[in-house]
Parts: C-alpha cells; structure tokens; sequence
C-alpha cells in the first residue's frame, strides 16, 4: 500500500510538470504575445500565494528565489532574454528540445525591466543521473581509509600520542580557519568513481536532493544547454551560438542566495555557501587567514579553485622573497654613508666634471651628486649578486613545489583521473569550414576542418600583426628617448636651482610618467588588436582560442611594459661617446650619460614608479569598475528607469533579478586575472638585481589582490559556469619562460648596468690591496672613483671655459698621452671581466635550477603511494559492494546466497 501511495504521488506529480510545460509550450505558440507573458504569472502568483500560507517553509523557499514556484524544484540555470527580440521561432525551438532532454523550464518576467523574461531551468533526477553518466562525472560511494592510519600504526601509538601531545602544547596557527566555520564537505572524505545508473547501489545517496551539488546540476545543464538544436542543421546548435545571434541576452547559475544576513555568522551560522564564502573569504578583515579552496571549488568550480589556489601559493611563495629583498635593502641603507665610493664622490670638491649638454649647461663638481651616489647605494651594493641567484634559485623552486601543490589538489579533487573531454567546435569555425568535413579520429564522426593552407595563410598574417604592434611599441619608446634629450637639455640649464642640480632625477622622473602613461594607452589598443587576431585565426575550439588570445596578450603587454626598461639597462649611456666626440641624434640632441655613480639608479626609479602605479591601477578598475555599474544598475532600478516598477529595497528581488543586474564574467574567463599576475611575476624577478623591494610590492599587492578578486566574484558578478581544469594551461609554460629569461637578464644588469665589475676588477687589479693579501672590502676601493673617471682638454673645443680640464666617466687616456682618448688597459681587463660573470653566472644558476628539478619530484612519494593504495582498496570496495548486493537480493527472493562471489 505504502508503494501504491508513493506511486500515484509521483504520478500527479508528473502531470502537474507536464501541465506546466504545456502552458510554456502553448506560450512559445501565441509568438510572445505580451499581454499573455505577463497575465500568467501573475495568476500563478496568486495560486501560490494561497498555497503559501498553509505551509510556511514552502514560502520561505519560494521567496528566495531558488526554486520553481512549487517550492520544490531547484533552479539550476538561468536564461534570459527580450520579449522584443524577434528571435521567436529559435528559441522556442530550443526551449521545445531542453524539454525533450528531461529539463524542465518556468518563465519568470522581471520586477525591474518589462522587457525582460527570465527562463528558469531545472534538471529532473533522471535527466541528472543520465548525464552524470554520459560526463564520467565521479561522485562518493564509500568513506575513505587513510593510508596514513596504517601507517601511523607501524609507527607506534605511543609515539603518535606524543606528537599530538605535543602539537596540542604548541599555539594554533592564526592564519588557519576555524574548522567550525566551515562545513563539512563530503565528497572530500570520499572514495569516488565514475557515476553508473547500473551500479547507483554503490554510491552514497542519503538524499537525492543533495547527492549532486549545486556546481556538478549547474555544469551538467551547462552540458545540454551546448549540445541542444535550435534548428534542423548539423551546427545549429548550442547556447553559445543563440548567444552571439542575441536569442538570449544571458545565461548564467545563480548565486545561491543572499552574501550579508542580518544576524552574526557566529551565532545563527551560514545561510548558504555564498554568505559563508564572504565571511570567511571576501571579508577585508580576514586578509591574513589560508583561503577555503574547498570551498572556492566547490561554489565555482575547479578551474576557478585553481586560479586561487595558485595565487594563494605564489603570494606565499613571496614571504622568503621579499624579506631577503628587504635584508639587500637594509644593508644598503646602513652601509650608505660609509661606502667608500659615496664618501669619495661627497667629499670631492676639486674634480671638475665635463658639461652635460652642449650650449647651456656648464662644468660642475663632482661633490654636486653626493645624494645621487647615496641613493645608487641602496641598490647596487654587495649583496646584488647574491640577491640575484636567490631570485633565479627562487623562480624554480617556486614552480617545483607548485607542481606538487597542484598534484595535491586534483587528488583531495578528484581530477588525477579526469580526461578533458571533446570540446564543441566553436560556432564561427562551424560556419566558416561548413563545407570542408573530415572524420574525427576522436568520436568518429564527420566535423568541418581547416585547410593546412588557409591556417598557414591566417597564422602568417597574425604574426605579421603581432610584429607590427610590436613596432608600434618600439616606436613608443623611441619617442620617449627623444623626450628625455630634450628634457635633459632643458633640466640642466633651468633657472630654478634645485632643479639644475638635480636634472638628473627630473629628466628620469618625467621621462617615466610619460612612458607609464604610453603604456596604459596602448594596454586598450592591444586589447582589441589580439581579439581581432585571435579570430581571424579561426581557432577550433574554445580553449585553442583561449590559449592563442592569452598568448598574444602576455607578448604585447610584456614587450610594451618591459621595452623601456630593457633600454635603460642596456643602452642608456652605451652610446654617448666622449667629449669631443659626441654620438647625437639627428645631429641636434647628444645621446644621454650615465652617472658617475652608474645608471641602475635609473633602471630602479622606472621600475619603482612603473610597478607601485600600475598594481594601484588595477585594483581600482578591478573593483572600482564594478562597483560603479553595479551602483548604476540599482539606481536605475529604484526609479524604475527601465520600465520594471519601483524597487526601493533589493531584498524584494527574487535571486534570479539580483544575478541578472550583477556584471557578467569577463568574457575572456581567467585570462586578464592570470595575466595581470604573470606580468607581476616578469617584474619581479626579471630586474630584480635593480629593485630588490620588488617582490615586497608584488606581496602587499597580491594580499589585496586576493581579497579584491574574492570580493569580486562572491558580490559584484554573476556566478561564472563551474568549470573543471587540471592546470593553469599555458600560463605554466609562460613562468617557465620567464624563469629562464630572469637569469639571462639578470646576468647582464649586474655585469653591464651595474658598477659591481668594476668595482671588483680595480679592488683585485689596480687597487691599494694588490698583492696585499685580505683586506676589508671599502680600503681596497681607495681612488676608485679617479680611476674610473677620464680627462678631457676643454680647450680643444675653443672654449673660453676657466678650466682647462674636466673629468667624465669612462677609462680612456687623457689628452696628454701617446694615443689620446684611446681606451686604457682597464677598460679591456673590465669588459673581460664582464663576459666572463655572465657566462660563470649563467652556468651556475641554470645548473642549480636544473638540479633542484631534478631532486624535486613533481608527486609527492606519499601521494604516490596513498594513490595506489587507493585505486587498490576501491577495486575491492566495489567487489564487496556488488557481492553484498546480490547477497541481499538472494535474500530478499528467499533463495540461499553464500559469502562468496556467485
């Protein structure tokens, strides 16, 4: 009798969902006849309002927004679109076939726009499992045994007690989240296989309801959302597809409620996953604390989970960085005022140093730049090398242990096993290659295929587009070049005194706020330049158009952000010539001098100045962005400015009108995230000999950066589709290649740009501690700066100067000697020495990065071996879970069944 009721509950159940779907179907048939949009709802509403009030748990439901107006079916996607779009017949056609497909939809109009009607989307049990089992999704079947509980028995129990004893006795670490502020999250304490609907008996189902969460129903409609026709035609299919053609305006999951309650989290806990995500996630005043990446992954998905958990990893990675970074400084700044080439430069004032610019600029002392000599100090001292090869040794370590971290994850995630399964073609690859078709190797069927031709052609042009933006930026830079000789000029002979002796910080100061400008103007141009290319490619799929659009950016944004700097440590003052004999530009402007102290104060102020305003300039558009439209969205809904009535409170919103004026996901997914943080990553450890606060401006930048994103994607846009990946894709390969040109560009700073060389070759060569055995580093520089300073005859140019001679930097011989003006002995024993550090540094680095590599394996062996263990301990689950069952069907047949496999 029980089964009876049960049966016939289910079955008017059945022909209430097909009356319902009836109405939407004869709906589609009025061709969007307004009045009747509007009218329907409104009668169901009062249906439920009467229903409502005899149950009080339905109506809490109902008016959340999450579920169907029945109160019982889940929403689990959201699609939106225009009753004046005359897109009709598509979409009823498609809307016809989702609910072929089990799907079951209710319509919805908006509260703040007449013109816009929601489609609420809701997959049926059956529809659930079928696809679950068509996606190879892996869903819990039994509770894990760890391996670590048999092996900790091998160990002794008696020492496991200890060290839980004496962890006990130690303080808890206060970066850790409480565990009773998070739930438990079952599947992470499960064993997991491919979903069967033959063998659903192994699998835990307490409540069907809950079995699938809300990321895994989301992606499997997700699925059948891609896959369904709209029209009779072999590519006339997809959401996507109904998208580009403005069918729909949006399609998109819903958040899962409210982000703020009213009462404490502490007291009444969460209401959902998304108001627990901003309490233990989002909030500012957690900035300290690890990130749920459980969690994360769960609400977003795994591909968004590993976003976070690799910036979580890299800003940790951080904290060794920038606390040598900050030691490197420090010794600089103590050691300041006692170097002895910043005492010889401060207290020199008897050498006459050479005019910097031809008319208007006159002869000067030497002591004139005593605070640029100091500054040069905090950068370009002793521990530069040593900070250099930490830097490089860093980089690889960094990407070792990343390795191994995201081997971690996609085990407790379920991922080891998962194969990324045949991507859709994209719509305009469909419709362009419609009439060339090949056989898929892969499924088997026939597919429309580019030419080898029409792809060589196309990749061809799009290289040639990327060279000439390339040389667009090279121009750029140019131009800024021709500034600072102007600007030189006009600095030097300025009236205002403070800024004639210190020309040299203004010209560089100005030269760098012009190029940051440049290089913010051109970031937008390169923006649509890489989308225009990216699709006259015609990639395949939408992770080939992913991963050509991510790299066109990281080349453009990398050469345009990191161009002027390479020509300040590597051409600056290169070219200038000697007095006398200038090297000028278009004959008119003299090519800029490096001090007498070096160009790397150069080299850090662009790189200071460029970094410190770029990372405020995103995290302001990150959020500053949003937040204004967001704003702008609830304004124009409280006045009712879209036609929709007026909304003074938005908790009177169901979750479907909330979503739907939240801004929409990038539309290029995690690519501006991930390139934002890899351009960080060039910065950081590229020039890092030159500005050793780097890695301390990328960690106090990262630790807001996470919390801005955090905030961003729980309050200010729609939930993105939760999407799975087992990597950061072709990000990886881009640090590694960072990594390797870091130690090549470091190399060359230290031994080009910076005065290290030289500065060692005359302590061991020319210096007063030759052939004196160990000295103290300072007594051997004695007479460094004389040495490194030439003379030159001003009255060889005529000039009715007071001073005969003057000093400027280089190793040439003075006017008086046999070959005039030619380069001494030192100048040659310098450059020797020059290539020599670069090669014995570049061999070094790279075979200590080649030798950690190699001693870090990228799995764990413990993991490893839990792995094995694993798969064997399942292979015998699932035998005793099939015997037991047959077991019980014997018995519940009344046959004999014995313990062993029948």
């Amino acid at each position: 009798m029980k089964i009876t009721f049960v049966g016939r509950l289910r079955h008017a159940e059945d022909v209430k969902d097909s009356y319902v779907e009836e109405t939407e179907v004869s709906t589609c048939e009025t061709r969007a006849d307004p009045t009747f949009l509007l009218q329907k709802p409104v009668s169901r509403a009062k249906l439920g309002t009467r229903a409502d009030s005899l149950q009080g748990k339905k109506q809490k439901k109902q008016s959340s927004g999450l579920f169907f107006r029945d109160g019982k079916k889940r929403i689990d996607y959201i699609l939106v679109y225009k009753k004046s779009s005359p897109q009709v017949e598509k979409r009823c056609t498609f809307e016809k076939n989702l609910r072929a497909e089990g799907l079951m939809l209710e319509k919805e109009p908006s509260l703040t726009n007449n013109d816009i009607m929601f489609v609420k989307v809701h997959a049926t049990w059956d529809t659930l499992c079928k696809y679950a089992e068509q996606m190879n999704i892996r869903m819990p079947f039994r509770k894990k045994c760890y391996f670590t509980d048999w092996k900790s028995k091998t160990l002794g129990s008696r020492f496991h007690l200890r060290c839980q004893q004496i962890k006990s006795w130690l303080p808890r670490n206060p970066m850790k989240l409480d565990k009773e502020a998070l739930p438990d999250l079952e599947e992470t304490d499960c064993y997991t296989a491919p979903f069967s609907r033959a063998r659903m008996h192994h699998f835990t189902i307490n409540n069907r309801e809950t079995f699938f969460s809300n990321s895994t129903r989301s992606r499997i409609v997700h699925h059948v959302l891609q896959r369904t026709k709209y029209e009779d035609g072999k590519s006339k299919m997809g959401i996507n597809r109904l998208l580009g053609n403005n069918t729909y305006e949006a399609a998109f999951p819903p958040h899962e409620g409210g982000y703020k309650s009213r009462h404490p989290i502490k007291t009444h806990g969460a209401q959902n996953h998304r108001h627990l995500l901003y309490e233990r996630w989002a909030r500012w005043g957690i900035w300290y604390k690890y990130q749920p990446l459980d969690l994360i992954r769960r609400y977003f998905g795994e591909k968004i989970g590993l976003y976070f958990a690799w910036l979580g990893w890299y800003t940790g990675m951080l904290i060794p960085a920038a606390l040598v970074g900050v030691f490197v400084f420090l010794y600089g700044l103590f050691t300041m005022d006692s170097s002895q080439v910043s005492k010889e430069i401060c207290e020199d004032n008897t050498t006459i140093m050479c005019p910097m610019c031809e008319e208007t600029c006159k002869p000067w002392t030497l002591s004139d730049s005593c605070v640029f000599a100091k500054v040069t100090r905090l950068f370009d001292n002793g521990g530069t090398v040593f900070f250099a090869i930490f830097m490089a040794i860093w980089a690889t370590v960094f990407l070792e242990f990343w390795k191994r971290r995201r081997a971690e994850l996609t085990y407790d995630w379920d991922l080891i096993d998962w194969e990324e399964e045949e991507e859709e073609l994209r719509p305009q690859f469909e419709a362009k290659y419609s009439r060339v078709e090949r056989v898929n190797p892969i499924s088997g069927k026939p597919e429309p295929f580019q030419p080898f031709s029409d792809k060589l052609s196309r990749l061809m042009v799009s290289v040639s587009g990327i060279f000439f933006m390339i040389s667009l930026v090279l121009t750029a830079v140019f131009a800024v070049v021709v500034f600072r000789l102007i600007a030189m000029e006009k600095f030097a002979s300025f009236n205002w005194d403070f800024i004639q002796k210190n020309w040299q910080f203004a010209t560089s100061g100005t030269g760098v706020c012009i190029n940051f400008m440049i290089i913010m103007s051109l970031n937008v141009v390169y923006e649509k330049v890489a989308y225009l290319l990216t699709n006259l490619e015609h990639p395949r799929t939408e992770s080939e158009w992913e991963n050509s659009f991510a790299l066109k950016m990281f080349l453009f944004q990398f050469v345009n952000l990191n161009s002027s700097t390479f020509y300040i440590a590597f051409f600056l003052g290169r070219f200038a010539g000697r007095p006398g004999s200038y090297n000028k530009l278009f004959n008119r402007w003299r090519l800029e001098e490096c001090h007498p102290s070096g160009c790397l104060i150069d080299l850090c102020l662009q790189m200071g100045v460029i970094m410190f305003f770029k990372q405020i300039w995103n995290n302001f558009m990150e959020l500053g962005y949003p937040l204004l439209q967001n704003w702008w969205s609830r304004r124009k809904m409280k006045k009712g400015g879209s036609g929709g009535q007026n909304v003074e409170n938005k908790t009177q919103l169901p979750q479907w009108d909330k979503d739907w004026n939240l801004q929409p996901m990038n539309a290029h997914g995690l690519v501006d995230e991930y390139l934002e943080m890899v351009l960080q990553f060039g910065f950081t450890t590229i020039f890092v000999a030159a500005f050793p606060l780097a890695p301390l401006l990328a960690l106090l930048n990262n630790i807001i950066e996470i919390r801005l994103d955090a905030y961003k994607f729980v309050t200010q846009w729609r939930r993105p589709m939760p999407a799975r990946a087992t990597d950061i894709g072709i990000w990886h390969g881009i640090l590694e290649g960072i990594g390797v040109l870091a130690v090549i560009t470091n190399a060359f700073v230290i031994a080009i740009t910076s005065d290290y060389i030289p500065r060692f070759v005359y302590a061991f060569k020319y210096g007063p501690c030759v052939d004196k055995g160990p000295h103290h580093a300072d007594e051997c520089l004695q007479g460094y700066m004389n040495s490194s300073l030439s003379v030159f005859d001003m009255w060889e140019l005529k000039n009715s100067s007071q001073f005969r001679y003057c000093r400027y930097r280089d190793y040439r011989a003075p006017p008086w000697s046999l070959a005039p003006y030619e380069f001494t002995l030192q100048f040659w024993h310098v450059l020797a020495a020059r290539l020599a550090f670069i090669i014995v540094f570049e061999h070094l680095v790279f075979g200590i990065k080649s030798f950690i590599a190699y001693l870090i394996p990228d799995i764990p062996k413990d993991l490893c071996d839990r792995m094995r263990r694993e798969k064997y301990l399942m292979q015998e689950m699932m035998y005793e879970a099939e015997l037991e069952h047959l077991q019980k069907e014997r018995k519940k047949n009344g046959r004999r069944f014995h313990h062993e496999w029948p």
